[in-house]
């Protein structure tokens, strides 16, 4: 009898060709490939989380249709739908989406390499994470539960000295972003893409802990990413819709706005201090796509950190707030940045760029204040996406991505002193959560170019990178304001830390329902610690550092993926 009833369960599904995917996941990146050549429709426009991040196949063919990636189950729908202009505004069917289950790992021989990963923090050895949980919607509610498992051995590896009782924090200046999360190995449970939210046509309000990436960036988000632990926020706004004339059925084009607030919590490993552990995070983006372009995307954003027992909080809820108030005790960290994006759907190519700001000009928004020195605090990221078919008849594309991110301290504080995009002295945790940073996964104050291709195919696809980044010039450049000059041409002109890295990814759908992929790195760090080795006297009498430091690291990945 228990089989009968089962089998009519079943029976009584509908599955539906749309799906809502996790943030950098595998089927978020194939569904993003696909909107280059118009076969599926981003939902968003520069705000998602994965309850935006909604996906709806077009009837075409496309390399992955014989697989099960794309499955929301239907439990229930009303043979007649209200035309009531409230009720017709929610989704009237009851909705079922199963995410998972999904296990990764990874193996790092010599040092951490990882990012846009969550709580998860890939240190040196073995590094784990499990998720899975489902999405259940109906009548405009919807609830979420998308919790992360994750471990890390976090091996002992040399780090930079530090001074204080605090041997794992960053090496200069005030930021909780450890070098390495103590001397034990590390468990935790996160509620990650977690969260409960009621949306009602384009308007949508949510609390919970589901991550935000906010920009086109591919790589490195100048704001926010899911790079760090998720944090509980509640946030409300309009969804990507049309702007529409009534009566004169005018198209003005489309908008999307959001505004969040959120609750950050400092590592275990920053300081003692329990007084200062939490911070308020406000966020404000608004985009626009005008009606005669309509996949060019135009976006602005705006966050403000401050201390959550700030007796004057509320007021940077006010996203024209512009004040940089400083006061050591109470104060804000305030960045803002301008995205653009540009897709050519017949030729299957995105350009894309973002500019951002931090510590707004004393002059405020004053035009000579920009016009004498436009390039305080000013960083960016460039980039394409260039999709091409290899042999349509056998469903095989190419896929090339590159980005260039650039978030070096501006040369005007040569005169001034040390400066990072992610620190401030006013929030003394920087711009973190939980020790990871809440952006650019590769962290503030260097630069990073990626070139990636990857090939679709019917069975999966293979991935080939090479890539290198500067985790922290403005550690060397603060070092040119406070240290003396034969010291510094001596010693830190060749001491840059670089990474250069080559790998190759690859993923197999063994069965409609059940995908494995693996992946190698190699990664050869440069001075890891700052410091080439010393190799002569020079004529003055001074040392002169000329032979780089190198580690080798070998970066091993896997992972198993079962979908409903």
């Amino acid at each position: 009898m228990k089989k009968i009833f089962l089998l009519f369960f079943i029976s009584a599904l509908s599955i539906n060709l749309f799906s809502q995917e996790a943030l950098k996941s595998t089927e978020e990146e194939y569904y993003d490939f696909l909107s280059l050549q118009g076969l599926t429709d981003r939902q968003y426009l520069n705000y998602r989380t994965l309850s935006d991040s909604v996906w709806v196949i077009n009837n075409e063919q496309h390399p992955w249709e014989e697989n099960n990636i794309s499955s929301d189950f239907t439990l229930f729908e009303p043979e007649i739908k209200s035309t009531n202009y409230i009720i017709s505004g929610l989704n009237q069917n009851v909705q079922l989406k199963v995410f998972g289950p999904e296990w990764f790992n990874s193996y790092n021989t010599s040092t951490p390499f990882g990012q846009n990963d969550g709580a998860l923090w890939q240190g040196r050895g073995y590094n784990t994470s499990f998720t899975t949980g489902f999405s259940l919607k109906a009548y405009g509610f919807s609830i979420t539960i998308k919790p992360q498992l994750h471990y890390s051995q976090n091996l002992h590896y040399d780090i930079m000295p530090v001074s204080g009782n605090n041997p794992y924090k960053y090496f200069y200046g005030s930021i909780d972003a450890p070098q390495r999360f103590g001397n034990k190995s590390l468990i935790g449970f996160d509620f990650a893409d977690s969260e409960i939210r009621f949306t009602w046509r384009a308007l949508t309000v949510g609390f919970g802990t589901q991550s935000i990436w906010l920009g086109p960036a591919h790589e490195n988000a100048l704001l926010h990413s899911n790079h760090a632990a998720s944090y509980p926020k509640f946030d409300a706004g309009i969804k990507r819709t049309s702007i529409i004339i009534p009566g004169l059925n005018w198209n003005l084009g489309e908008i999307e706005a959001r505004m969040w607030i959120g609750y950050l919590s400092e590592s275990d490993f920053f300081d003692t201090d329990e007084s200062n552990n939490h911070n308020q995070i406000v966020g404000y983006t608004v985009s626009y796509s005008p009606p005669f372009l309509k996949t060019l995307t135009l976006g602005v954003n705006k966050v403000c950190v401050t201390k959550w027992n700030d007796p004057n909080h509320l007021k940077y809820l006010n996203p024209f707030f512009k004040q940089n108030t400083l006061n050591t005790k109470f104060g804000e960290d305030q960045k803002a940045s301008f995205t653009a994006s540009w897709l050519f759907e017949k030729v299957g190519l995105e350009i894309y760029g973002e500019i951002g700001l931090d510590d707004f000009l004393s002059d405020g928004l004053a035009l000579y204040g920009y016009a004498r020195y436009p390039f305080h605090t000013i960083t960016y990221t460039v980039g394409l996406k260039e999709a091409f078919p290899i042999s349509k008849k056998n469903q095989v594309y190419g896929l090339i991505n590159f980005e260039w991110n650039h978030t070096e301290m501006s040369q005007d504080y040569q005169m001034w002193g040390a400066y990072n995009f992610g620190f401030h002295h006013q929030i003394t945790q920087g711009y973190t959560n939980e020790g990871q940073w809440l952006g650019s996964g590769i962290g503030y104050g260097g630069n990073s170019q990626k070139l990636t291709f990857t090939l679709y195919h019917k069975l999966g696809y293979g991935k080939l990178y090479i890539g290198r980044n500067n985790p922290d010039n403005s550690y060397i450049y603060q070092m040119c304001v406070t240290q003396n000059e034969n010291e510094v041409a001596h010693k830190y002109f060749t001491a840059f830390k670089a990474n250069f890295y080559v790998g190759i990814d690859t993923l197999f759908f063994i069965q409609k329902s059940f995908s494995i992929s693996a992946g190698f790195m190699y990664n050869l760090v440069i001075n890891p610690l700052y410091n080439p080795g010393y190799s002569f006297i020079s004529t003055n009498g001074l040392k002169a550092y000329r032979e780089y430091t190198y580690l080798h690291n070998f970066r091993f990945e896997w992972a198993i993926k079962y979908y409903f």
